[in-house]
């Protein structure tokens, strides 16, 4: 379960990258119930918040992007990291830097083209809430090459991976922390492309105790269904939706896994 203790390797931020912030907030404050609060001297980037405590971040679009959200994960050493992640296969799309005193952060583009960033973190360890109703609940990489990218991030994190069959002919496979009990730390997973036109990427889980009510409040607000609301045996009820600009994410009904 993913938790704000952030251990190596686990999601401890997610940002959107959007071209038009102000829509975009609005949009997620109808769907969440989230706010927006721009922050000073960033040209427009700013943090959404739940009852006061940040669950993510908006952005600009770079020039020629796709709108979508970027998974951060958490990691000691960014120039080390992303050293390896080179060495791996992995693409730079920003080497290391700076963010004032918060951390450090990099962008990078694993070998099967799903992009992911690092954080090492400095004043900021990571998102202020996990777990609950609006925040982030489950990291899922969805990949036409999972053995290869599996090894790519095991190497980068240590990550350790339980194959999960939730019903027949459903190969899953469930991504734990390199450290603890290994279901306790599971923070996300990794599954099939839903189709050969989908491209390689890491979509975030939005826990909601009432998945059908923000499927409609979001559809209301001018988002799309991707995948309608359904029951999974043995993971719970999920729905996959786009936003206007077309970023897809995901909303689940209790913890991702449950036996």
């Amino acid at each position: 379960m993913l938790t704000t203790d952030f251990p190596t390797g686990s999601p401890c931020w997610i940002d959107l990258g959007s071209p038009d912030i102000p829509a975009t907030a609005e949009f997620y404050g109808k769907v969440f119930g989230w706010t927006f609060q721009e922050v000073p001297q960033t040209d427009g980037y700013g943090f959404v918040q739940l009852n006061g405590k940040t669950v993510g971040a908006i952005g600009n679009l770079d020039e020629g992007a796709r709108s979508a959200w970027t998974t951060y994960f958490r990691t000691e050493d960014a120039a080390a990291t992303v050293k390896a992640a080179e060495q791996a296969g992995a693409t730079v799309r920003v080497p290391p830097m700076d963010v004032m005193q918060e951390g450090r952060f990099a962008a990078l583009t694993d070998p099967h083209g799903a992009e992911f960033a690092v954080w090492e973190a400095g004043n900021t360890k990571g998102l202020d809430v996990v777990s609950e109703d609006g925040a982030l609940v489950w990291s899922e990489l969805h990949t036409s090459g999972a053995d290869v990218v599996f090894a790519f991030y095991e190497k980068l994190f240590g990550w350790r991976m339980e194959n999960f069959e939730p019903s027949p002919g459903m190969n899953y496979r469930v991504l734990s922390t390199a450290a603890g009990d290994q279901q306790a730390t599971s923070f996300g997973g990794i599954a099939p492309t839903m189709s050969p036109e989908q491209p390689s990427a890491w979509t975030p889980y939005f826990a909601a105790s009432d998945v059908d009510a923000v499927v409609a409040r979001a559809t209301a607000a001018g988002g799309s269904v991707m995948m309608a609301a359904e029951d999974v045996p043995n993971v719970g009820r999920i729905a996959w939706l786009a936003d206007p600009n077309g970023a897809p994410f995901a909303l689940i009904k209790g913890e991702p896994r449950e036996s």
